[in-house]
């Protein structure tokens, strides 16, 4: 669900008007969304669109450029904390590109974004989207951090290294996501909870929270922590005309490749609890990590996604 669909020049745009999303604006923005991608799949704007116009209240507004009898391009943001909000959905209209429609959608969303509070937003946008991510820089946003998945895969008989345990304290995960390179590499991002494919800061009450509605694992041995996970979420998409159930996991740190061996495994075997058909747990996109995930013999995503920011405090 990456953002930043396409590039958008300097044309004139004083036709065009930024305004909230309504109903009846479905058909005009399924027309230039429905195969964004035509060679990587189908967009998911389509499927959430008649959702994002329910649901705008006072942490998410999604705009529109309103052409008269068309719709130039849709955007949405959501407030994720008191000061984090995020940017997606991003989408222009062919037929209006080289008018200034991602700016203008943006700034609506960057100015709605410090009304609210925000001091600061982010997007993501897939590492082969090129014109996407042209596009942000374009428009204010920064390079932050990238990140991959890894994908164990269900098991409920696989066991990790002797030696190393697995305990449920959002405390003792804590204290490894703190002291771990990858919350350095990562800015201190994780998958935020209540909202798919959007990152948020990590701070302790989260944890809490996840292991009161979800789940919190950390891998810890006689000297001490040496990784940690939580689950945000489980969800299903359609797959070629087949549900498909998954579970999402908000960061996966460890020290070492034997500590990754034993965090998977329980990420397995918690997953295959659920019944669910694949997992996905966010990892920092370093060498060392994606090696330790291929050396544990974890499947990973082809590709990174990067995340991007934009500064929103008032000077």
């Amino acid at each position: 669900m990456s953002d930043d669909a396409g590039a958008d020049g300097d044309g004139d745009a004083d036709e065009l008007t930024v305004r909230q999303v309504r109903a009846d604006d479905r058909e005009a923005v399924v027309a230039f969304t429905e195969s964004t991608w035509p060679e990587r799949g189908d967009d998911y704007i389509p499927r959430v669109f008649d959702e994002w116009v329910e649901t705008d209240g006072p942490t998410q507004r999604t705009f529109v450029l309103d052409a008269g009898d068309d719709i130039a391009g849709i955007c949405q943001g959501v407030l994720l904390s008191a000061h984090e909000a995020w940017a997606q959905g991003m989408r222009v209209n062919p037929d209006y590109r080289g008018r200034k429609a991602s700016p203008r959608l943006t700034h609506a969303v960057f100015d709605w974004a410090r009304e609210q509070g925000a001091t600061v937003c982010r997007n993501m946008v897939f590492s082969w989207n090129a014109a996407g991510l042209g596009q942000s820089r374009a428009v204010g946003f920064d390079p932050r951090t990238e990140f991959r998945w890894a994908e164990p895969a269900p098991d409920a008989d696989v066991a990790g290294p002797d030696g190393l345990r697995v305990v449920e304290n959002p405390s003792t995960a804590w204290t490894a996501w703190h002291r771990s390179e990858g919350r350095d590499h990562l800015a201190g991002l994780t998958l935020a909870s209540d909202e798919s494919w959007a990152l948020a800061e990590l701070a302790p009450e989260r944890l809490h929270d996840a292991a009161a509605d979800e789940r919190v694992l950390a891998v810890v041995d006689d000297d001490g922590v040496r990784g940690m996970t939580f689950r945000v979420r489980t969800d299903e998409h359609e797959v070629e005309g087949e549900t498909e159930r998954f579970a999402e996991y908000g960061v996966g740190v460890w020290d070492d490749v034997a500590a990754a061996r034993a965090l998977f495994a329980a990420v397995a075997r918690d997953a295959a609890d659920l019944g669910v058909d694949r997992t996905r747990v966010l990892i920092p996109e370093t060498v060392r990590h994606v090696s330790d995930v291929a050396a544990a013999r974890v499947g990973f995503s082809d590709e990174p996604d990067f995340v991007l920011e934009a500064d929103l405090s008032e000077v």
